[in-house]
């Protein structure tokens, strides 16, 4: 089998099996084998469902030589972040916690997926619980970048940007709640989609906080994010977030690469005064900027709130909601967690308190409101994504409280965001652009992706990973346990909070907590902005009027 084969992109794989240039248990085979030599390497998977693999990729070629065609995914093998269930087949969210949880049931998009005629090949590495970060203390080593393992491929759907870099999947499905389809993606130097909140079933995935979880696809290509989504994408009743929308063709709506017309606005201040992002990302961005300008797209500078308060709503609302999902393992067995887990929230989320998470929701409320005049301005807004990607020893739990991030707008607002490839680092690690558009209207910002992807020569690249070479040795440089530095008030309302909760605290559990506590402090403060009295909240409460609640009698 052509080593090529490992690389082609979702679309050029659905065409071969059409003209039967291979068949689907050849591919299956060969991402088998690919896998199998290389991944101990990049630590991608947790579990490989071989057998079941090469079972389904027999039931697709039988399907096909019959006439049966189920779609252009038919065939196609692929693989899941493992906090998305799978019927019989362990679904860990990394962590000690769900060691041994095998559920009984498909999630929705794995079942969507498996019913198009894909082929599921495992499931794969991602932080604890979708949140943490890369951790060395959990029951699985955590996900390495394909380009330079020693670097860390962003998270938390670390294992799916692992995954589809390596060649060992053409796409798989991520999570992102707040960056974690969009980091991995820009990291790893592939296309990713956050889609609108709402456009893709969110039910039997593990929550890392409801008010932000998004299932999405990562792949090579726009095309092939487009793809995927097509077959994901639609209401599901059993998901009380999902939105009952019409599913446009996305595919179809790709269109040529003619922008004219298209208006595109920059949010130029995000990484110009709001958080510093490294120069080569920056050079990066320009040049992407005007490769859209080049395409005839009209691009003027815009403005929303700084980044640090869009991090703030997005990190109140979501900390509140991670630390009320894992309260009870929190109290019972703390231990069980990873340190990276408990010190980026897992525990000082428990030190918000409820005026806090009520008013982060009527800020967002604000927030929504405030983006009608852009919606209407223009058709997608732009901004940097990730990249290069850092050393994994350079890690630091607490750098997740120190600056606000480029993704969190389009978290708050809930609105589709892509990262396309936008270039590479002098080291050779990739970087992404960030493209964003109104609620429910992917198909123009695939479109602008895709455009933009066709004009670059970014996507003929793939990383060169070589069977037998040795995993670096990483070494992580703990920090020494905080002193004089926390300030009282934040020290006692650390350890107040935690005894209210129930929450045993060891020393270092202690110690992680009183990192976080100034950072918490703080952003409580922030979010306390003052507001008119009928400022109501996002999650407001609505009867549902589809449905009858007349007697049935």
């Amino acid at each position: 089998m052509d080593q090529a084969l490992h690389f082609r992109t979702l679309a050029e794989l659905s065409a071969m099996l059409d003209r039967r240039e291979v068949s689907s248990v050849e591919l299956t085979d060969a991402l088998l084998e690919r896998i199998a030599a290389l991944d101990p390497q990049v630590n991608a998977f947790i579990t490989v469902t071989a057998e079941r693999a090469r079972a389904q990729a027999r039931a697709a070629d039988a399907e096909r030589a019959s006439g049966q065609r189920r779609g252009p995914l038919h065939g196609v093998p692929f693989a899941l972040k493992d906090i998305i269930d799978t019927a019989g087949v362990l679904t860990s969210s990394h962590s000690r916690i769900c060691i041994d949880r095998v559920p009984v049931r498909d999630a929705t998009v794995t079942r969507r997926l498996i019913e198009a005629g894909a082929v599921l090949l495992g499931k794969l590495s991602t932080h604890e619980f979708a949140h943490g970060g890369p951790s060395f203390d959990l029951p699985w080593p955590p996900a390495r970048n394909p380009w330079d393992t020693e670097h860390f491929t962003g998270g938390s759907s670390s294992g799916a940007g692992a995954a589809v870099a390596a060649g060992f999947a053409p796409f798989a499905l991520g999570t992102d709640t707040g960056g974690s389809i969009r980091t991995p993606a820009a990291f790893c130097g592939l296309a990713g989609l956050k889609p609108t909140y709402g456009r893709v079933s969110r039910r039997g995935v593990v929550p890392n906080a409801f008010s932000f979880d998004h299932v999405g696809p990562m792949a090579w290509t726009v095309e092939d994010c487009a793809m995927v989504l097509q077959a994901i994408a639609g209401h599901d009743p059993l998901d009380p977030g999902s939105a009952e929308r019409p599913v446009p063709e996305f595919h179809a709506a790709l269109g040529d690469p003619d922008l004219r017309g298209l208006r595109v606005g920059v949010l130029r201040h995000a990484w110009e005064e709001d958080v510093a992002i490294p120069p080569e990302l920056a050079q990066a961005t320009e040049a992407a900027i005007a490769t859209l300008r080049e395409l005839g797209a009209e691009v003027a500078n815009a403005r929303i709130r700084p980044l640090q308060a869009w991090h703030d709503v997005k990190t109140v609302i979501s900390m509140v909601e991670l630390s009320s999902i894992h309260h009870d393992d929190l109290r019972l067995r703390p231990g069980d967690f990873g340190r990276d887990f408990l010190g980026r929230g897992g525990l000082a989320g428990l030190m918000f308190q409820g005026i806090d998470y009520l008013h982060a929701q009527r800020v967002r409320r604000a927030m929504l409101d405030e983006m009608q005049p852009l919606y209407e301005r223009f058709d997608v807004l732009v901004t940097p994504g990730a990249g290069p990607a850092p050393r994994l020893d350079g890690h630091r739990t607490v750098s997740f409280w120190e600056k606000p991030s480029l993704f969190s707008p389009a978290s708050v607002l809930g609105n589709p965001a892509l990262i396309v490839c936008c270039g590479y680092a002098a080291s050779g690690l990739p970087m992404g652009l960030q493209i964003a558009g109104r609620p429910f209207d992917e198909a123009t910002v695939l479109r602008v992706g895709h455009a933009y992807e066709r004009a670059t020569a970014w996507r003929t690249r793939r990383p060169a990973l070589i069977p037998g070479t040795p995993r670096p040795a990483v070494t992580l440089v703990e920090p020494p346990p905080p002193g004089g530095e926390i300030p009282p008030e934040a020290r006692r309302a650390a350890e107040v909070f935690a005894h209210a909760a129930g929450v045993p605290l060891d020393d270092d559990r202690h110690a992680q907590l009183l990192r976080a506590a100034p950072h918490v402090l703080a952003m409580a403060a922030r979010i306390r902005a003052e507001l008119g009295r009928s400022n109501e909240p996002a999650a407001v409460f609505a009867i549902d009027p589809r449905r009858d609640f007349s007697s049935s009698d």
